[in-house]
């Protein structure tokens, strides 16, 4: 449960905005996606291991630095 500390003197909307950016940190609906279907670990990793390749050629070609 995210609890939002707020002032009598804030408004809604500043509350709002305190809660989205709280509830995105938390990773919170990353997490119900990832739960939604079991991944096996050897299919997890091997998928960060692509990523990390693709950033690093990413990275090495110079395109977006």
């Amino acid at each position: 449960m995210l609890i939002i500390d707020t002032k009598d003197s804030d408004s809604i909307d500043k509350a709002l905005k305190k809660y989205k950016k709280k509830f995105e940190r938390a990773g919170i609906l990353r997490e119900i996606r990832n739960r939604q279907a079991y991944s096996k670990p050897s299919v997890v990793r091997r998928a960060e291991i692509l990523k990390a390749k693709y950033r690093e050629k990413i990275k090495r070609s110079g395109k977006y630095s």
